[in-house]
This record gives structure tokens, sequence and C-alpha cells, in this order.
């Protein structure tokens, strides 16, 4: 069960992210400014994210297998019909019908979730997570699809996979009627978990791990080809080396949570990432001092290589902060994991749709791509602030029980 569901998850999210590869080529076809790529890229996780909240819901209601069949099945035809888009509006229309592919997650986490102990969770929910590699399959695959038939053989390739997926897990999956919860509460009370400030706080964690991966997925490609100058399989091939441990080390995220504890997992994580963004911020520089012996130029920026090597970093982080994310969910909320794991995939999911757009905004209005990591580098500190605030009790609790600890073993 939790192997098939990890496939169709992997295949869901290899689809939600195929702009990030399929909008370059399309981006030189229509002439798209920075910010129009940068739409057309995050169009599908738009709706990917609306949708979770509904299928969460469902999910609770009437079993993950069967919610999360249907979803795939639904998303064949609009993937097939890309091939024949020739406007922009027309990739917009076709690229909202394909997001839905992203909804999968908030079906999966609570279907995966409940087959589970308490203290397996995390480690499930990681596992069933790492299907996020899938954004990295995109990069390594949909370039050589390219290189054969043009972007348009992408749509036919990928609507095949999604309907063998979907018959696949079908056939390998299972429904446990015992997992459905029989909650008669409406969806405007089920909502209403968004004003839990544990709710809205977890949503805004999970705006920077999830939001910013999938933000990053979709525009390091492009990112490496304009300040880089690698061609689109090269470029794919290097965004890949995000992505990809970005997706599989979710499991070590689950496995870090159940042992250690969310709280101190996504600690780490944020500061892991605020260095890091700091360190990426810093645009190529060229500057010139006068010295005794005359004028005198430096150049300070990062190579290909440091550059990979740092965003490797983050990816490994981010994992690893979205399975703890989700661990807090699963604490918090054991009887309502399928609407607030939707609730908190829909921030996340807003966070990877905005980010996108406002990394090409500024880039027009800058002109500087790392631009695009400076306002990350303001997200996280928003994050580790109000982690600071918000735990303060937690961290004294915990101080005052190993103080204790400590006397008594004395």
């Amino acid at each position: 069960m939790l192997a098939s569901s990890t496939v169709a998850f992997t295949v869901c999210f290899m689809i939600w992210m195929m702009f990030a590869v399929l909008g370059i080529p399309i981006k030189e076809q229509l002439g798209l400014s920075e910010t129009q790529f940068g739409i057309l890229a995050a169009t599908p996780v738009l709706t990917g994210s609306l949708v979770r909240v509904p299928l969460g819901i469902w999910t609770d209601r009437f079993g993950g297998r069967i919610v999360l069949f249907l979803l795939m099945l639904t998303c064949v035809l609009p993937i097939y019909a890309m091939q024949f888009a020739t406007e922009y509006w027309h990739f917009l229309a076709i690229g909202l019908c394909v997001g839905l592919a992203g909804g999968s997650f908030s079906v999966g986490t609570p279907y995966v979730a409940r087959w589970f102990r308490k203290d397996q969770q995390g480690m499930a929910m990681g596992v069933f997570g790492a299907g996020n590699a899938g954004s990295s399959l995109t990069k390594l695959i949909a370039p050589s699809i390219i290189a054969i038939g043009g972007w348009q053989l992408v749509p036919n390739v990928y609507a095949a996979v999604m309907l063998v997926a979907a018959i696949l897990f079908w056939f390998f999956s299972f429904h446990d009627p015992k997992h459905v919860v029989t909650s008669k509460a409406s969806l405007s009370q089920q909502l209403a978990l968004m004003k839990d400030p544990a709710v809205l706080r977890y949503c805004q964690y999970y705006s920077v791990v999830f939001g910013g991966y999938v933000a990053l997925a979709l525009w390091m490609t492009k990112y490496y080809v304009g300040e880089y100058g690698f061609g689109i399989k090269e470029a794919a091939f290097l965004a890949a080396c995000f992505s990809l441990p970005g997706g599989v080390l979710r499991a070590v995220g689950g496995w870090l949570s159940d042992k250690y504890g969310a709280y101190k997992v996504t600690w780490g994580v944020m500061w892991v990432c605020w260095i890091a963004f700091f360190i990426l911020s810093y645009p190529q520089t060229h500057f010139i001092i006068q010295t005794v012996k005359g004028p005198q130029g430096f150049d300070i920026g990062l190579n290909a290589t440091m550059f990979t090597l740092i965003l490797f970093a983050v990816g490994v982080a981010m994992a690893i902060g979205k399975a703890s994310v989700f661990k807090f969910i699963a604490d918090e909320f054991p009887d309502n994991i399928g609407a607030v794991s939707g609730v908190v995939g829909l921030a996340g999911g807003l966070g990877g749709f905005l980010l996108p757009i406002m990394f090409g905004a500024l880039v027009d209005l800058t002109g500087v791509r790392s631009s695009s990591f400076m306002l990350l580098y303001g997200t996280v500190c928003v994050s580790l602030i109000w982690m600071h605030f918000s735990f303060r009790a937690v961290r004294r609790a915990e101080e005052a029980k190993d103080a204790v600890l400590a006397t008594a073993t004395r």
C-alpha cells in the first residue's frame, strides 16, 4: 500500500512540475517576459493548492484509494490536450486543469498515515512524501523527450504515464473502512481549523519548506540557463541536484521527527536555510578599489559548483523540514489529519504558486537574478522569529525536565 501510494504520488508530482522544463521552450516560442514565465510555471501549483482542502476532507470521509484514483484519471485528458495549445492563455487554462495532480498530497498523507502506529507515522509520511522527487524526474526525462520530438511530445508521454500509474495504483492499493472518518462536520466547520494558531503556524512553516521547494524546483532550470549559460539539458540536470534530495530524503525527515521531535528538527532546518539563503542572495559582483598601485578589480560571487553544493544543502534541509511539519500535524491533530494537512498543504502550495511569480517580477524590476533568494531569506527570518516566540514554553518545559533528570542521576 505504501509503495503503490508513493509511486502514484511521484508520478503526480512529476506532472505537477512539468512546466519547470516544458515552460522554457514555450517561453521562447511565445516570447514571454520573466514575470509571464513565472505565472506560467506557477499556474498548475494554484489549482493543486486550492483543491487540497476539499480533497483532504473527502479522503477523511470516503477513503484515500478512490479519491486518489479518480483524481489521477481526471488529469489524463488535460495533460494530453496540452500539445494542441498555441496561445499563452491556452497554456494557462490547461495548466490549471493539470494542476489538479498536485492535490494528491493531501489525499495520500492521511491515507498513508492511518495504516501505521503513531510512532511510525512520521517515517511513513516521509516515505510517501519522497514522491516529491517526481520534480527531479521531470528534469531528467523531459529534456530528452524534447530533444527527440519537441516539447509537444512531452504531453503525450506524460498522459500515458499518468494513466498507467492510476491503473497500477488501483490494483496494488487497499481500502480499510475503519480509516473512514464518520464525522458529519460541514466543510465550513472543518475549515474553521484555520483559526487555530497552531494550524496557522504550521501553514507558515510549510510555505517555506514546501512552497520554497516547489518555487525553486520550477525556477532553477531557467536560473542555471540565465545565470551560468548552460543548455537546457545541463541546467535541468543541475537543478535536479536540488529537487532529488528535496524529495527522496523526506523519509529521513520523518524518521528524525519520530526520534527527536518535530520542533527540534524544524528549528534546525530553518537555521540551515537561513544561512544558505543569505549566501545565495549575494549577486555576482565586480568592483574596483583605488590602491597605492592604482585601480584594482575584485569579483565576488558563486561559481556553478559552489552554487549547486549550497543548493543541494537547501534541498536536504527542505526535505527534512517538509516531513517534520507534518509530524506536528499527526501529533496534534490525529482525528483531523486530512483536513489539517489539506489546509497546511494549501498554504504551502500557495507559497509555491506566488513565489515563482514574485521571482519573475523581482528579476524584471531589479535585473538581479539572486533577488529570488533574497525573498526566500526574508521568509525564513519570519519563520525563525515565529518559532522562537511560539515555542518558548515548550523549550522551558524541556529544559526543566532535563534539569530534573540530571539532578536525579547525581
